[in-house]
């Protein structure tokens, strides 16, 4: 059998573009996951939640910031404005069971070929085809572990189930955007000292973009806990151990110390290193997308999900890559010769958008 699509990863993503080719009227397709539904929010540590808020204002015409799917909502399902990861994870496996999505767990990727413009997915059940596939496995799971000499020394905050069982008296974080001053903030709670270093100062940028300032929900945080020390233009060289403790060397001698493993808060290198040659990639390391998010080397393989960027747009939260499911749902069924009548509900509710002129504009005050 030749399925129509499939996805890989069954995250937010993943589930969210199955939900849209459910309602294309798509018989012959299938979502593949390596472990199961939302396990990247499951490996969330145990105190992390979600910097944007849930609200049930689905009446009003207004989704749910989290939501993945129309007429649904995470605060209405948790009954909880900011979800952890493990209530999140709840939330997509309910989705999930009420649409009836075919889902095959526990099915690893492990090589992707192209013949005669059919995909050839090598998993770790077998080997399926699809003439598109929709790869949306995300970016936790993929955390960048390398991205200085002696980084073998950090724990990366990907890594870390509990905060509450780092040791040690102190803390030094290195990465001061969101999951960095998020580790920084849990630290500081169980009473230890918290330095942050960043070769930028994120916490001082005046920015209405979300994905590149810190949000609201972390710098209100930050502001209540004092214990955290906060240092820019602060960029990091090399990590070295000796038996007592770890230096850390940054540009113009700057140095240094502390007895136990800086958390390493550098972000992730992403699913897409897995596909590397499927993709262009620009200077900034980013994977060329067409206006549907399709690679521009090889047709039929798109993109759903953080790691989705268009210039300097970036589509790394959920209320902002869900505006794409149905961007590529509606290229792949025209291919496949369905309507796309059904896709006029998604406009309607702001899940999509194809004008990313409107995502250069600033607020006022």
């Amino acid at each position: 059998m030749i399925y129509d699509v499939v996805i890989v990863g069954a995250g937010a993503a993943g589930i969210g573009c199955g939900v849209v080719l459910q309602d294309l009227g798509m018989k012959r397709f299938l979502i593949l996951e390596r472990a199961n539904v939302g396990a990247s929010f499951d490996a969330w540590p145990e105190e992390m939640r979600f910097i944007t808020p849930s609200f049930t204002s689905n009446a009003f015409g207004m989704l749910d910031l989290n939501a993945i799917a129309l007429a649904t909502s995470p605060a209405f399902t948790l009954k909880v404005e900011h979800p952890s990861g493990r209530e999140y994870a709840r939330y997509l496996r309910g989705v999930a069971a009420y649409f009836k999505l075919p889902i095959k767990g526990d099915c690893a990727v492990q090589k992707i070929e192209r013949e005669s413009r059919i995909f050839i997915l090598h998993t770790s059940q077998g080997k399926l085809s699809a003439r598109f596939v929709i790869w949306a496995a995300g970016e936790f799971q993929y955390p960048d572990l390398n991205p200085f000499p002696g980084a073998e020394h950090c724990i990366h905050s990907a890594q870390i189930s509990k905060w509450s069982e780092i040791a040690g008296e102190e803390s030094l974080v290195i990465g001061g955007y969101e999951s960095g001053v998020d580790a920084a903030v849990h630290l500081s709670q169980y009473g230890k000292r918290v330095t942050v270093l960043d070769s930028r100062s994120p916490w001082k940028i005046r920015e209405s973009d979300p994905s590149v300032a810190l949000s609201p929900y972390t710098r209100e945080r930050l502001a209540k806990n004092q214990s955290v020390e906060l240092v820019g233009k602060a960029r990091v060289l090399r990590v070295e151990r000796s038996n007592s403790h770890f230096t850390i060397f940054g540009k113009k001698g700057q140095c240094w110390t502390t007895p136990n493993a800086p958390i390493l808060a550098t972000g992730f290198r992403g699913s897409l290193s897995l596909v590397h040659d499927f993709f262009e990639w620009d200077e900034r390391g980013q994977a060329r997308l067409t206006d549907c998010d399709e690679s521009t080397r090889v047709p039929g393989i798109f993109v759903a999900g953080p790691q989705v960027r268009h210039e300097k747009v970036i589509f790394c939260f959920i209320y902002k890559f869900r505006q794409r499911f149905a961007v590529i749902g509606q290229a792949v069924g025209k291919r496949l010769g369905l309507s796309t009548k059904p896709l006029d509900p998604y406009r309607q509710q702001g899940m999509f958008l194809e004008d990313l002129s409107c995502c250069k504009a600033k607020c006022q005050c």
